[in-house]
């Protein structure tokens, strides 16, 4: 059923309608006494999920009892982000999931399922897991709260992925993430329907009708003066709702050019992108549109590690971001790949593929350190003042004489050339 359905690409939902609306599904629903909210974590800052968490907390008072950040393979929300995100919800509530240790594997999607749906790439049964807490914690609402959004392992973020890889376990995710890389991100990325969906979709129906998930999903986009504003909520627990939302972000999020620019520059903000996990949305995102043999510029402040795990960054810096070949071979001939396939996947979905250059401007790995994974490194300071982001709109732009493409943040769309989609 969807209890809310509002949005379009001219919409514009202030904080007081987002509340309005969702204290109108909420009422829908019938009063409730024991509430988990599983919201994203920092990386998704600009969801608004932030504020209409603090607003659950403002409707159901003491009923909500626990918040779960949907952390997947990310690092725990340090305090300073969750007085960021959460500022009104006590910390008392909030609840860390650990992916290695604090799950429970729900069931299995046949295999002939996601044989059928991956074109015979992936024949294995797929594990669907989650935190412990969703599956035993006995609550009458479990709000799964995020942005959809396009997305490089799904198509477009949110819905069933909240649940089973943003509170997912090891085997789940490491899975889901290689499924993703090995079907081919350009056959994917914008897209709702993919093999990935329909097999997390396919668990949720087999697994977890018993369960009293609602989902409040939220589409971003820029609005007429290049600021964030919300185009869209829908709220609802049915696989209709998630496809309102998607539709809806193909046309705010999706950036469809008629030139693939010979030189893109991704600017990653100090406070959202830490990790080259998170920060190489420079490269998936926009890999559909750079011309081959063109050059990306990553600006890249605040960026001090490869992942966000101690293990799989420790794999990345091993193995570096390689062509699909080279890493599908790297696969076939090392355990500690096959039992770590999220950053197998991570390192197909990083790589250039050898047909454009990627110079990486960080702000805390050295040069060694980045030429290592394989990638070009480029001095911040230098870059920085060549392309000053201050000065830059979402774009082409044109200094001393180059012309090149600009995006501020690479979470917020999917870019690419018309030829590439």
């Amino acid at each position: 059923m969807i209890y809310i359905a509002e949005g379009s690409p001219t919409t514009v939902l202030s904080e007081a309608d987002l509340k309005r609306l969702l204290f109108e599904a909420l009422e829908a629903i019938g009063p409730r006494k024991k509430v988990l909210a599983v919201p994203p974590d920092f990386t998704r800052l600009n969801s608004q999920a932030g504020p209409l968490t603090c607003m659950t907390h403002e409707f159901y008072g003491e009923a909500l009892v626990d918040v779960m950040p949907a952390l997947g393979t990310h690092i725990p929300m340090p305090d300073w982000q969750l007085e960021r995100m959460y500022p009104t919800v006590p910390k008392t509530l909030i609840r860390e999931h650990d992916w290695r240790n604090d799950v429970v594997t729900v069931g299995e999607v046949p295999a002939n399922f996601v044989s059928e749906v991956t074109e015979g790439i992936y024949e294995k049964a797929w594990p669907a897991q989650m935190n412990r807490m969703l599956w035993e914690g006995g609550h009458d609402l479990i709000l799964s709260l995020g942005q959809v959004v396009p997305h490089e392992v799904i198509g477009m973020a949110n819905y069933t992925k909240n649940i089973f890889v943003g509170t997912g376990g090891v085997e789940g995710i490491n899975e889901s993430h290689f499924i993703g890389a090995a079907y081919g991100m350009e056959r994917m990325m914008g897209r709702a329907d993919t093999p990935l969906r329909r097999i997390l979709n396919e668990a949720a129906d087999r697994f977890c009708q018993h369960l009293p998930l609602l989902y409040v999903l939220t589409v971003i986009g820029p609005g007429d003066e290049g600021e964030l504003v919300t185009r869209g909520l829908y709220i609802g627990d049915s696989h209709d709702c998630f496809e309102q939302a998607a539709a809806l972000s193909l046309e705010v999020n999706f950036n469809l050019l008629d030139e693939a620019p010979k030189k893109i520059v991704v600017y990653l903000d100090p406070e959202e992108f830490h990790s080259t996990w998170l920060g190489n949305k420079s490269i998936y995102r926009t890999r559909m549109a750079i011309a081959d043999e063109g050059e990306l510029i990553v600006l890249a402040p605040e960026v001090g590690t490869f992942g966000e795990d101690p293990e799989i960054d420790r794999l990345i810096r091993k193995y570096g971001y390689r062509t699909t070949p080279e890493v599908m071979k790297a696969v076939d001939e090392n355990e500690e790949l096959r039992d770590n396939l999220s950053a197998a996947a991570h390192l197909i979905h990083g790589s250039s593929e050898n047909r454009f250059k990627v110079t990486y401007c960080p702000g805390k790995l050295t040069q060694e350190e980045i030429e290592g994974v394989g990638y070009d490194y480029g001095s911040l300071e230098e870059m920085s003042a060549r392309y000053p982001v201050g000065d830059l709109k979402d774009g082409w732009n044109e200094r001393n004489g180059e012309r090149f493409y600009y995006i501020s943040n690479p979470a917020l769309g999917l870019w690419a050339h018309r030829d590439r989609f």
